[in-house]
This record gives C-alpha cells, structure tokens and sequence, in this order.
C-alpha cells in the first residue's frame, strides 16, 4: 500500500470515499494507482483535481453509493458502470438477510487491497465475464439451513469464500480449529488467488518443469493429500522445510501459502518504504538468509536485492510482533522463514517479474526441497 495525501494536506487513505479533512470526495484510479481529491464535470463525469491538461474523465463505480462503498473510478470510455473489482464479483449473498451487507462490504474491501497488489505486480486482472477463458471470478456465499456448507476454494478461475469469514468470531473459531496460526479475508484471497494465477502462469508455460523441481509434482492426488493432512498432520519436519503447516499438504498448496506471504511481504515493506520507515535503523541482530538460499542462478544485483527485502522483512516482522505483544495482541506474522520457503518466496518472486525462465533451473547442488 502507499501513502496518500488530499490536495488540502489531509492524509487519505485507501478505503476513503470522503476527505475528513476538506469534505472532498475521493477516488480511486486502478491503472495508475491514483487515489486523490474527485471533482465532478457538468456532463456527469468526473476528473481528478490537479491532472493538468489532456485530463482523462471518470464515472463513480455503481457500488459507490451501496453498503459496498467503493472508491474505485471507471475510465469514462468504458462501457461498464462497475469498476475493475466489483465486475471480478460474480455472486453476492441474500443482502436482506442480516450482517450480509457488511460482509460484502468488508469482503469487498478485502478484494480491492488484493487487487491493488496484483495490478501493481503488473500481473492481468480481468474478470470472468470478459474473458471466461482465463478470468477470474468471484463468488462469496452464505451457507443456507438445509443446503450444503459453502466451502471456500478456488476451481477453474472462480474464487468462492464463505462470506461468513468476514465474522471475526466464526473466522477465529475456524482458525482454532484448524490449529492455524493466522486467518485473515486478505490471506483468503491472497491464497486463492494464488492457485488462481498458477493456471495462469505455469500450468501451461516453461516454469513448470522447474516448479516442479522446487515444489513437487503437483498431479500427486490432491484429494488424497489433503485427506492425509487432515487425518494426520503434517510431516514432523515441516517447520524446516515449509512456510506453513498447511503448505506441506500438496505441491498446490505449497505454491498458493508461498504466493499468499509473497504478496503478505511485498504489500507491507512497500507500505513501510511508502511511510519512509527504515529498517536499517532497528538496533536488533538478525542471522540473516545469503545468497545460498537463492534460487536458481540467480543475477547478482537481482539476488542481493531479494535477500535485503526477505532480512528487512524478518527484522520488520520482529518489531511489529513486539508491538502487537505490547498492545496485548497476537503477532502480526506468526511465522519464521526457513530456507526452503526462501527459496519458494524468491521462485516465486522471479515468475511474478518475468524473470529468464531458461535461468529458473537450478544448477547441480543448489537448494532444492523434496516432494512431501
């Protein structure tokens, strides 16, 4: 996330529709990451203040004025009157029926701040009904008495979430009875994304093989493995080998729990850097991750830069969970990286920036983390 100001001084935030400061209305820009101060022109649309010359001309996404309150604008020749997010949402829950309304609007907002880092990886967001091929689509669904339980997951682009996870006390029951460190709507779509985008970018392309090589064969039976992680766990040796409990069930998950703490990482050092807030300046020691846990041949510069962002992340991470302690709260990231995740955080890193995929094979003796 970045930091935001209004043309008054007044900072913004993402979520704004109002400036609390001047009384401005908000709006958001998807394509270029704008988000600022709205002034509304005589034939109904609407410009960013300050754009200058040439100044492109946007309508109010449909959902800005219902219990979504959206923020996100639609370039005036388009054709749509949802913006980019809200047309990704392919079903809704009953909105008569109680607490509906304000778990669409919080799972709603989860998915723009998602959305938010895809489009500023520079990866396609396009939504089903535009290309129902490779679209992506959402449904979030409420459980009806008599009707099968919604089960959240990901299956041919279409992302479904049980829309009784935006309560804090049904996500928190879940979350302990599913021994999970950390349940969040962000760390849901984050995750189902990420086997969203495994379709679309190795499924069928040259970074399958060394996936597989990294991460496991993934026509292992998934139905099998995860009844196996169910009824038994996961393998006593996991803390030294994956990110998460749950990622060591299937060569999938691995890959979607090491997608979801990519975009975790990426999201917040690219908010902290936005405030200005310098790691470097934490008086705290850490054994920090060398270019051995890299994977691949990595270039140097390329290397180095990755291992500065991972030992940032882990000194960041250490400050924040202190923090939270402090305020009588769980951590923030109850995890600790291990150098096989690394290696996944950063194969992960160089497929998401289009990295030389003739470079992604490791060579004899480099890191590589066995099938479970």
């Amino acid at each position: 996330m970045q930091a935001y100001s209004c043309a008054c001084g007044q900072p913004i935030f993402f979520d704004n529709t109002r400036c609390v400061g001047c009384g401005a209305d908000i709006g958001f820009d998807p394509y270029v990451a704008r988000l600022g101060p709205i002034d509304s022109a005589s034939d109904g649309t609407w410009t960013f203040r300050g754009a200058g010359t040439n100044v492109e001309r946007f309508r109010l996404c449909a959902h800005r004025a219902t219990e979504v309150a959206c923020n996100w604008m639609v370039p005036a020749h388009e054709p749509f009157a949802d913006c980019l997010s809200c047309r990704t949402t392919r079903m809704i829950p009953i909105l008569s029926r109680p607490r509906n309304p304000q778990r669409l609007r919080e799972l709603e907002g989860a998915k723009r701040r998602v959305l938010f880092n895809i489009l500023g990886m520079g990866l396609p967001v396009v939504p089903q009904e535009e290309d129902p091929e490779r679209g992506v689509a959402f449904d979030f669904l409420e459980t009806l008495e008599g009707e099968p339980p919604v089960m959240t997951g990901h299956a041919a682009g279409v992302i479904t979430l049980n829309v009784a996870e935006a309560d804090d006390d049904y996500r928190e029951r879940n979350r302990d009875s599913l021994s999970e460190p950390y349940r969040t709507l962000v760390g849901h779509l984050r995750h189902e994304l990420g086997h969203y985008y495994w379709d679309r970018l190795l499924r069928d392309g040259p970074w399958l093989r060394p996936f597989r090589g990294l991460f496991g064969d993934e026509r292992a039976d998934y139905g099998a493995a995860l009844q196996n992680h169910y009824a038994n766990g996961p393998p006593p040796d996991w803390r030294q080998r994956f990110i998460s409990s749950y990622a060591a069930s299937h060569p999938w998950e691995d890959w979607a729990e090491s997608w979801a703490h990519y975009l975790h990482l990426r999201s917040t050092l690219e908010t902290v850097a936005s405030y200005r807030l310098d790691t470097n300046s934490v008086p705290l020691k850490i054994t920090p991750f060398g270019p051995e846990t890299l994977y691949g041949h990595a270039p140097r510069e390329a290397g180095e830069a990755f291992l500065a962002w991972i030992n940032a992340w882990v000194v960041l991470t250490t400050v924040l969970n202190e923090t939270a302690r402090s305020m009588g709260q769980p951590d923030i990231y109850p995890f600790v990286l291990n150098a096989p995740a690394v290696a996944k955080l950063h194969f992960v890193h160089r497929v998401v920036t289009r990295d030389d995929v003739d470079a992604m094979e490791p060579p004899p003796g480099t890191l590589q983390v066995p099938a479970p």
